[in-house]
């Protein structure tokens, strides 16, 4: 048999991890890389290392219960575009446990105030306004606006001191369809008609069945507040003006947020005490969220009832920001399946003020408004003066900046869950470089112990051990900046620690091999014949050790949630790297070792005694000895 080193080529594996080098280096200066050499060289770092703001969301549930995986992934995918839209640059949105999602944005002045309001988006009519500020006064009309096509440049817009978007259809080619109005009636243009709608009360619509949880906590807001109160607050049929009505209902004043959302909207519509700035905007999430229950939200210090929702956030297909033809900043609004069915019943149902009529105060020109509801707050409330078949546009006194915010909640408002942020924190960029300098000092002092270490038991051998080292640093830092630019990985804190447990790795894969040589030696072989034998012995080990580390970093990888996937991700990686160059480095520059005088010295070569024994048996035995050599030659 043809002796393991006479088909060794250490020169051809050399030149392929040489060639490995050039390819990634060149992946990396080159492929999408941009700015100066710094720059192309420069890792993707994470939050914990360059600054930012982080936020925990926990999803709330009516039963309390963990949502669904499938809710809890499309709110995922549905928040990190709403992130994205916002021009998030490297932000990181993921899941963690059961129930939260985790908003990572890194940057000094990372703001998460508008992430934490995703929520159900609704569209419902407005049946009736009125004051929200806890001032017993009679509120004013709702502000003027509108919805028909405007070609002609007349001032139809809203007075500039209330900003009260109009909804309008999109200007088509004619007809019904392509975001022509389709008419109600014969009159083109309706007025007020001669005969007014009655005045809806705030206790029209019938109250849903209670769950035992509401009725429990309505007690408790009874007892409260005082039996007089609840009765006065019970027998209102509509928003009271009177100051000793409200001297009465003053118990509902020092109600909590997450109290007056368990009170019927009626109620909380009707009681002057119960105000926008201090209760309802700050009721839990999802308080509104039931499409077939009226609800209360507030907007400018006005106190809204809504109808039912007839159309909810699903049936928006897109939203956007654009310039209309006068030159003013307008968000265009489109749907999909049948959600341009419902929204054309609900624009009918609003031009006509059919279905739950609304209140003749809220109305302009004889229309209802429409109210876009995220969460327990309206973001937009137009005017319906016309029944919308198409496309629609949003009006008012936008600007760039609001018109596009207008259309990220209108296009990524519609989660199929409610968020509470459970916890947030900010980090500075000073403590994220602080982070860095200490991850990057430990890796140092991790790598300055490995190689004391070698040169100081394996002396020439631990040339070996460093120069392998280095090789697998530079190929860890080439795959680091690749990915991070085109994957997106970034190196945090739990990353470098996942480095620097590999170098523990790498280091036990060397001790494998010096001491299987040593064995070989030790059992009577020559230290060049020695060289391959120990490499086809501890290979396998090597091999085994190894691959046990890239499963186990596998699994923690599947299993695990944020900084834990990167520490995962960066001990595979790096384990892999270094398999590459324990077979194209370390065993071909062992066998050239193997050829070299200062290989077979004891001092030089860190074998020590075991040479200086093996030299010596073959000093007092050599006749027993050259059979063996001849043999293994």
């Amino acid at each position: 048999m043809a002796p393991p080193q006479r088909q060794m080529h250490p020169g051809r594996q050399i030149a392929v991890l040489a060639g490995i080098f050039v390819i990634l280096y060149s992946l990396v200066f080159f492929a999408g890389a941009h700015g100066s050499v710094q720059d192309r060289l420069h890792p993707k770092l994470g939050l914990d290392l360059v600054g930012g703001a982080r936020m925990t969301l926990q999803a709330t549930t009516a039963d309390g219960q963990p949502p669904s995986p499938e809710s809890l992934d499309r709110a995922r995918d549905i928040i990190e575009q709403r992130v994205n839209a916002q021009g998030v640059s490297e932000a990181e949105v993921v899941t963690d446990g059961d129930r939260n999602i985790i908003v990572s944005l890194p940057g000094e002045n990372a703001d998460l105030s508008g992430i934490a309001q995703t929520a159900e988006l609704r569209f419902r009519k407005v049946i009736n306004i009125t004051d929200g500020t806890g001032v017993t006064a009679a509120p004013s009309a709702a502000p003027s606006a509108s919805a028909t096509p405007n070609p002609s440049g007349s001032p139809s817009a809203p007075p500039a001191a209330t900003g009260q978007p109009s909804a309008t259809a999109t200007p088509g080619t004619g007809g019904t369809g392509g975001g022509a109005e389709a008419p109600a009636t014969p009159t083109p243009t309706p007025t007020a008609t001669a005969t007014p709608n009655p005045a809806p009360s705030a206790s029209a619509a019938p109250e849903a069945p209670l769950t035992a949880d509401i009725a429990a906590a309505r007690k408790a807001v009874e007892a409260k507040v005082g039996p007089a109160a609840w009765a006065a607050a019970s027998a209102l049929q509509a928003p009271s003006t009177d100051p000793a009505v409200a001297e009465s209902l003053k118990p509902f004043g020092s109600l909590k947020p997450e109290e007056v959302a368990v009170l019927t909207p009626q109620m909380q519509f009707n009681v002057p005490t119960i105000t926008c700035a201090n209760q309802l905007d700050k009721r839990p999430a999802g308080s509104i969220s039931k499409e077939d229950q009226q609800a209360i939200a507030c907007q400018g210090g006005g106190k809204y009832l809504l109808d039912v929702a007839k159309v909810s956030g699903t049936d928006v297909g897109n939203a956007t920001a654009q310039l209309d033809q006068q030159g003013q900043w307008v968000v265009s609004l489109d749907f999909k399946g049948d959600g341009q069915e419902k929204w054309t019943a609900l624009t009918r149902e609003a031009y006509q003020n059919s279905g739950q009529t609304c209140d003749q105060a809220t109305l302009e020109n004889g229309n209802c408004l429409v109210a876009v509801v995220l969460d327990n707050k309206i973001i937009s409330a137009p005017e319906i003066q016309g029944v919308l078949t198409g496309d629609s546009q949003i009006s008012g006194s936008f600007d760039a900046k609001s018109s596009d915010e207008l259309a990220g909640q209108l296009r990524y408002g519609a989660l199929p869950l409610t968020f509470t942020p459970a916890d947030q924190e900010n980090l500075s960029p000073t403590l994220g470089a602080e982070y860095l300098r200490a991850g990057l000092i430990a890796a140092g002092i991790g790598l300055l112990l490995v190689a004391i270490y070698a040169f100081f038991y394996y002396r020439l051998l631990g040339t070996v051990i460093v120069l392998s080292l280095v090789l697998s640093a530079g190929l860890v830092f080439g795959a680091l900046v690749f990915l991070g630019r085109q994957i997106g990985f970034t190196l945090t804190l739990a990353g470098i620690a996942g480095f620097i447990v590999s170098l523990g790795v790498a280091a036990d894969s060397f001790v494998i091999y010096f001491e299987r040589l040593k064995d070989e030696i030790r059992e009577g072989r020559s230290p060049r014949s020695a060289v391959p034998r120990a490499w086809a012995r501890a290979r396998r080990t090597i091999i085994s050790a190894n691959a046990i580390s890239i499963m186990a970093a596998v699994v923690l990888y599947i299993v695990s949630v944020g900084t834990v996937k990167g520490f995962a991700f960066a001990l595979g990686m790096a384990t892999i790297l270094d398999l590459v160059v324990v077979f194209l480095f370390r065993h071909p520059i062992m066998t050239m070792f193997a050829n070299t005088k200062a290989f077979l010295s004891p001092r030089v070569s860190g074998l020590g005694r075991i040479l200086e024994q093996h030299n010596d048996d073959d000093g007092d035995n050599p006749r027993t000895r050259s059979p063996r050599r001849a043999k293994e030659a």
